[in-house]
């Protein structure tokens, strides 16, 4: 029997020669390819080392996936904007089209539209916002000389003790407050310029390399699973990309009726107030109410008549955009449930603000058509 120092030399040699043999010669040997024994995976140890290793590896990600909330945050934006930009990029493919121009036609009309809407809305907007900050003493002083204000002023004394508390609560430290709380907000404005602008071009990066990412990433499912994958993805891309494309459309129509009737009624701000109602119904069914909420309290200061209108054309295009424009323009994506839309939006609103509103509505469209489509058809196979 061979001693160690034998053993241990034999081993050198031998490590040598494969050294000096390279790849190309380790590969001609079969031992090369032929897969060592398994490990014994019952051993103590090795399931104490793996059960370690896999709480730390999930530490680690958990702690990652917070450093880089901002920035999954900016990808998951871009991604569904992507998605709702695919509608219109795959129909100008199917033009005859390469999908590279086809994207770059896409953004040509986003910055047109842009700098049309821009060119239309902003100097309106600029011009009643200052109207608005101007006029803001004169509506306090309106206010203050109500005759139901006054009646509680005179009781309670309201102005009085407003006045002291603002002087008590002027100081140092207010002013270094309010000073901080500038330089927060310039800051604050400096990375939302920064978060926009990353924004806009991962969405023109994931439009352009759309379906070769999702080949790339089909690829890593199993042969067998492929199909059925393939056509829920492409399904829940199609729909959800739909469904914020028409969300656009229908936030649009709310806003120009909205300018309309505003112009109608010669109530004040009409482009500010029709641009609020835009944006806000980009959310479904909640958007909308708010926005009603919002005109009809600014129609408040015209008089009962003239809100009582707002109010009852509100309610009636509410109706029509629940029962006739919504399902009209997304007659091919995921209907959502009003319920489901509200508590997607809360729960969206909750988790991720504003955005997580916006797109809460989409991922709920998604799940829902997994229920349909994967998870009901298997319960009835039980």
């Amino acid at each position: 029997m061979p001693d160690a120092r034998t053993t241990g030399a034999r081993a050198d040699r031998d490590a040598k020669a494969l050294l000096e043999d390279g790849p190309a010669g380790t590969s001609a040997d079969p031992a090369a390819a032929r897969p060592g024994p398994a490990l014994d995976r019952g051993s103590p140890f090795l399931i104490g080392v793996l059960g370690v290793l896999g709480v730390l590896v999930g530490y680690g990600v958990v702690l990652m996936v917070l450093q880089l909330s901002s920035i999954i945050l900016h990808i998951v934006v871009a991604l569904f904007l992507a998605l709702g930009l695919e509608p219109i990029v795959s129909r100008l493919v199917r033009g005859g089209l390469r999908r590279g121009w086809a994207v770059l036609v896409v953004v040509l009309g986003a910055v047109v539209l842009r700098a049309l809407l821009g060119w239309l809305i902003i100097p309106p907007i600029v011009e009643q916002v200052t109207a608005l900050i101007q006029g803001a003493p004169g509506y306090l002083y309106d206010i203050q000389n109500t005759g139901w204000v006054e009646q509680l002023n005179e009781r309670w004394h309201i102005s009085d003790r407003i006045l002291q508390d603002v002087q008590k609560s002027i100081n140092q430290r207010t002013v270094v407050s309010v000073f901080g709380g500038v330089l927060g907000a310039g800051r604050a404005f400096a990375d939302g310029v920064v978060a926009v602008f990353t924004v806009v071009v991962l969405t023109l990066y994931f439009t352009a390399i759309m379906p070769t990412a999702k080949a790339a990433a089909y690829k890593l499912v199993p042969q067998s699973r492929r199909p059925r994958v393939v056509y829920l993805s492409e399904e829940i891309s199609h729909r959800v990309g739909g469904y914020l494309l028409g969300q656009v459309c229908v936030a649009g129509i709310n806003a120009i009726f909205s300018y309309v009737i505003l112009v109608v009624l010669d109530l004040p701000y009409p482009a500010v107030l029709a641009t609020v109602i835009g944006l806000l119904a980009l959310v479904p069914i909640v958007g909308t109410i708010v926005g009603a909420v919002i005109i009809t309290a600014v129609a408040l200061s015209d008089g009962w008549l003239t809100a009582l209108i707002v109010l009852s054309y509100y309610i009636l295009y509410h109706l029509v955009e629940t029962y006739l424009l919504s399902p009209r323009i997304m007659r091919r994506t995921v209907e959502v449930p009003p319920v489901i839309t509200i508590v997607a939006v809360l729960a969206g609103g909750t988790l991720l603000g504003v955005i997580g509103a916006l797109i809460a509505i989409p991922v709920a469209a998604g799940l829902l058509l997994l229920y349909h489509e994967v998870a009901v058809p298997r319960q009835q196979q039980v």
